[in-house]
C-alpha cells in the first residue's frame, strides 16, 4: 500500500476492508433508493462501488445481506437510544429525556430515507419469513432491550414505578410511532405529529408509571 493511501486509511479510522464495505453499502443504498430494491442488480452495485462481485459476496452474502447491513448501519447512525444516553448525562429529568427521545424518534420515522428503507424491509420480510425474523431480532429487539434497561434503572433508583420494563418499552414505542409507522408504510399522507401532540400522547404513559 502506498504512503498516501495508508495515510488516508489512518485518517478516517477505517481498515481497507471496512472502506470497501462502506463503499459497497453506499452504492447499494443509493441504487435501492433511486430505482428500487427489486430492480437493482448486484452487477450495478459492483459497477457503482468500484469493487468486485467476489468481494460483495464475501462481505454480505447476497442482496438480502446488503439490505440488512444498510438497515443496521442506518439504525446505528441514527440511534435514538444513544441520544437518550447522552441526555441522561446532562442531568435532565426522566420526563425531559423521554420527550426528547420521542421527538427524535418521530422525526426520524417520518424522514424520506426512513420511509423508503422501511418499505423495502417490510416488502422483503413479507416475501421471506427468515429475513423478517433476522431483522426483528437484530434491529428491533436490541433497541427494545436498551430502552427496557433504562426503565429498569429508573425503577431501581426511584425515578419511576415500572414493574415490567420490557412491556413499558414496547408500549412507549407503540405510543410514539405506532400509527405513524402504519400510515408511512401504507403511503397515507397525514399531518405529522407536533411536539404538543406527542406530549399529549405521552402524558398517560408518564402518569401511569409515575415517571418524574
Amino acid at each position: 500500500m502506498g504512503t498516501a493511501q495508508s495515510e488516508l486509511c489512518q485518517s478516517d479510522g477505517l481498515s481497507p476492508r471496512e472502506r470497501r464495505q462502506s463503499s459497497i453499502l453506499d452504492a447499494a443504498e443509493w441504487l435501492f433508493l433511486e430505482q428500487g430494491y427489486e430492480r437493482t442488480s448486484l452487477a450495478e452495485i459492483v459497477k457503482r462501488s468500484g469493487g468486485s462481485l467476489a468481494t460483495l459476496y464475501e462481505l454480505f452474502g447476497n442482496k438480502q445481506g446488503l439490505l440488512h447491513a444498510i438497515a443496521t448501519r442506518w439504525c446505528n447512525d441514527e440511534s435514538m437510544l444513544r441520544s437518550v444516553e447522552c441526555d441522561a448525562t446532562e442531568s435532565l429529568s426522566s420526563i425531559d429525556i423521554l420527550k426528547a427521545f420521542a421527538y427524535r424518534q418521530s422525526d426520524l420515522m417520518e424522514s424520506p430515507r426512513a420511509v423508503a428503507l422501511m418499505r423495502m424491509l417490510v416488502s422483503e420480510s413479507l416475501r421471506d419469513r427468515e429475513f423478517a425474523l433476522q431483522i426483528y431480532h437484530d434491529l428491533h429487539i436490541p433497541a427494545l432491550n436498551e430502552l427496557a434497561d433504562l426503565f429498569a434503572l429508573w425503577a431501581a433508583t426511584g425515578r419511576a414505578e415500572i414493574d415490567d420494563p420490557k412491556a413499558a418499552a414496547r408500549l412507549f414505542f407503540d405510543v410514539v410511532v405506532g400509527d405513524s409507522m402504519l400510515n408511512m408504510l401504507m403511503g397515507i399522507e397525514v399531518e405529522r405529529l407536533n411536539r404538543e401532540q406527542i406530549d399529549w400522547r405521552l402524558q398517560p404513559f408518564l402518569t401511569h408509571f409515575r415517571i418524574g
